[in-house]
């Protein structure tokens, strides 16, 4: 053990406080790997990121987890309100009896995203014993890393994962490996359009991003970096 936390992101981070330990090293291997094989990883993982955005057969689970989305001027974006609307009818559905909403202070607003997302889901008439926060996280992975805990305590094993269709590989691939068992469920409604142009351009980012994220795992393993490999396994 190396008798420390691993690495957490301050509120209102930017993108480089975001990266935390090996995160610089593992960002300019991934785009210099891609660059010299002329972008075949990323084109590689962008059929996953494609095939996976239909998401994953459901089955009722022990919760429901939305993915927090940054809020412009403290309000919630429409690709965020899809999400929660998503959650929203799983949960009628009765797929889960509780949704868990993660999200941090990030950007400007005064409010956090899992804060912003429990007051949209209860003015939207679920009962306040139904939706549980996760306040802390900064991007993707801290949602994931930090909600372990909260699943692992309360002896939850099935996850349904919410977030919009694009989304849906690189957070499968995060969760898979932090050891969390998800199903994945895209929230319809959030653009872009699908087949539209910046539908194809979302597609291509998230690809580099799964990509990257891979990238970093083989570099931390390759370096034996247990600071680094405590944030994502």
């Amino acid at each position: 053990m190396t008798g420390t936390l691993p690495y957490a992101a301050p509120p209102r981070s930017t993108f480089w406080q975001k990266l935390g330990p090996g995160g610089l090293a593992s960002f300019l291997l991934a785009a210099g790997g891609s660059l010299l094989l002329l972008g075949l990883p990323v084109g590689w993982r962008l059929r996953r990121v494609l095939r996976d955005a239909t998401g994953d057969p459901l089955e009722p689970a022990d919760a429901i987890l939305v993915l927090g989305r940054r809020l412009q001027a403290d309000q919630l974006t429409a690709v965020f309100e899809a999400r929660l609307a998503h959650a929203a009818d799983l949960w009628r559905r009765g797929l889960a009896p509780r949704i868990l909403v993660a999200g941090g202070l990030t950007g400007r607003a005064s409010r956090s995203e899992a804060e912003a997302g429990r007051a949209w889901l209860l003015d939207h008439g679920l009962p306040v014993e139904s939706v549980r926060t996760e306040d802390q996280s900064q991007h993707t992975l801290e949602n994931l890393f930090l909600l372990r805990q909260t699943l692992r305590l309360e002896g939850w094993r099935e996850v349904i994962l919410v977030s919009d269709a694009l989304h849906l590989a690189r957070a499968g691939a995060l969760a898979r490996g932090l050891g969390l068992e998800v199903r994945r469920s895209p929230a319809p409604a959030c653009p872009p359009t699908p087949g539209s142009l910046a539908w194809y351009r979302r597609a291509v980012v998230e690809a580099f991003f799964l990509h990257w994220y891979h990238t970093g795992l083989v570099y931390s393993r390759t370096i034996r970096s247990r600071r680094q490999l405590e944030r994502v396994t």
